[in-house]
């Protein structure tokens, strides 16, 4: 990836919620509908913070200054798409039928898993990251806004996606670093950390598994139950993390390799599922649905060949075929 072009192409894209026309009517919708539209977009102004806050910790690890402009500017991206959110939650309440509320699951699991970033490894951070925009771009924004049809959010929904495609190009970025023989090198030189500091990551990252099942069921998969019934999308973005950790880099990571040993064990044995099931769903933090393997055996090859730039760009035209 040419940093310098990516960092030019976030400057020229960036946009403010003024340049949208809020001046329209929501389209008439049941009662139910408005309560889980303004419900929906009270909770994506939740992520979306919670999203600046981890390109925040990116950028203060950043020793290159042009990638830390870069999440300097997700950040402002990020900031600007929770204002918008809230905007829209506003704009479709118009029966003021409850007093909403961000999900409590979500209020849990976020100071947990900012404190945890920065104790984590950086791939460890990273991976998550990557996952969550998957999730985010592929499955939920696009959902969302199908359900709500109306051009309010059609507009809004557009400049958001646009902005996250460049997040999602970044991601697979770091991904192709934290897997490289480079960084590889750079983790065998550095000192071991003090055991306050290690105890410190693991306490956090406890707390980061145990609020992360509440936290993906509340605000993910059970608004997709609604607004994708198929759960077509929300299976696309897992199958793109998955071939992302078969990629061979990927997998030298003891976190990847941990995961990938509960998930085929998971898929492997009925006894394991039998005893352990609900310990493995608990631990990976995901429906049992997207625990099984959504890849075929030619994809996988695939993908392992393919580089980190390629893969981003599959994953990203995965938003128009996952309709």
């Amino acid at each position: 990836m040419d940093l310098q072009a990516m960092l030019g192409k976030c400057e020229r894209e960036q946009w403010v919620s003024s340049d949208l026309d809020w001046s329209g009517t929501p389209r008439p919708m049941s009662a139910d509908d408005e309560r889980a539209i303004v419900q929906y977009f009270t909770d994506m102004a939740g992520i979306e913070r919670l999203a600046g806050a981890l390109f925040e910790e990116q950028r203060e690890r950043a020793e290159d200054p042009t990638l830390r402009a870069i999440f300097e500017s997700f950040v402002v991206d990020e900031v600007r798409h929770a204002e918008v959110a809230e905007k829209l939650a506003a704009y479709y309440d118009t029966r003021k039928l409850e007093d909403y509320r961000i999900n409590p699951a979500l209020q849990r699991f976020a100071p947990h898993f900012i404190a945890s970033v920065k104790f984590l490894s950086a791939e460890i951070a990273n991976a998550y990251i990557t996952s969550g925009e998957l999730i985010l771009d592929i499955a939920l924004l696009r959902s969302i806004n199908d359900y709500v049809q109306d051009s309010m959010s059609e507009r809004a929904m557009t400049l958001i996606n646009r902005d996250e495609s460049r997040h999602i190009a970044v991601d697979f970025h770091m991904i192709g670093y934290y897997s490289s023989q480079e960084y590889a090198d750079l983790l065998a030189r550095e000192a071991t950390k003090p055991l306050a500091v290690r105890l410190r990551a693991i306490w956090s990252f406890a707390h980061v598994l145990y609020y992360g099942a509440p936290f993906f069921r509340g605000v993910f998969f059970k608004p997709m139950q609604v607004v994708d019934p198929s759960g077509t999308r929300m299976k696309e973005a897992f199958k793109r993390i998955q071939l992302l950790s078969k990629k061979p880099g990927v997998r030298r990571s003891a976190f990847v390799a941990f995961m990938e040993r509960l998930q085929d064990s998971y898929n492997e044995s009925a006894v394991t599922r039998l005893l352990f099931g609900r310990a493995i769903e608990r631990l990976i933090g995901v429906d049992p649905s997207m625990i099984a393997r959504l890849y075929n055996d030619a994809e996988r090859e695939r993908a392992s060949r393919m580089s980190y730039d390629e893969l981003a760009a599959e994953a990203l035209s995965a938003k128009l075929s996952a309709a």
